[in-house]
C-alpha cells in the first residue's frame, strides 16, 4: 500500500528496523531486525511516499482498502502508474 510521506507515522518498534538498499539504491527497505519481515520501504517509482506492508499495520484504524490491479513482472514499464499513490489529496 502506497502512502504520501505527509500520511505516514511510524508509531513505534524504530530501534527494531533496519534499512537495506537493492541496485540502484534508489529504494530504501526497512526490515525487521528480529522477524526479517519488510515493514515498509521507499519505492523508485514514489520517493515521496511509503509502500506499507498491510499485515504490519493496526487493522482497528484502517477503515477501507482499494486494490489497484499493477503488472509487476513487467515493473519498469509500468511504474508510473503508480505516481499518483504518493501525492497528497
Amino acid at each position: 500500500m502506497i502512502v504520501p510521506a505527509s500520511k505516514f507515522r511510524l508509531i513505534s518498534g524504530q530501534e527494531s528496523l533496519t534499512t537495506y538498499t537493492f541496485n540502484t539504491g534508489a529504494a530504501q527497505h526497512t526490515f525487521c531486525k528480529h522477524c526479517g519481515i519488510k515493514a515498509f520501504y521507499t519505492p523508485r517509482s514514489n520517493p515521496d511516499g511509503f509502500s506499507v506492508n498491510l499485515r504490519c499495520l493496526d487493522r482497528t484504524h484502517v477503515e477501507s482498502i482499494e486494490v489497484e490491479i499493477f503488472d509487476g513482472q513487467n515493473w519498469e514499464q509500468n511504474a508510473g502508474a503508480l505516481a499518483h499513490l504518493s501525492q497528497d489529496d
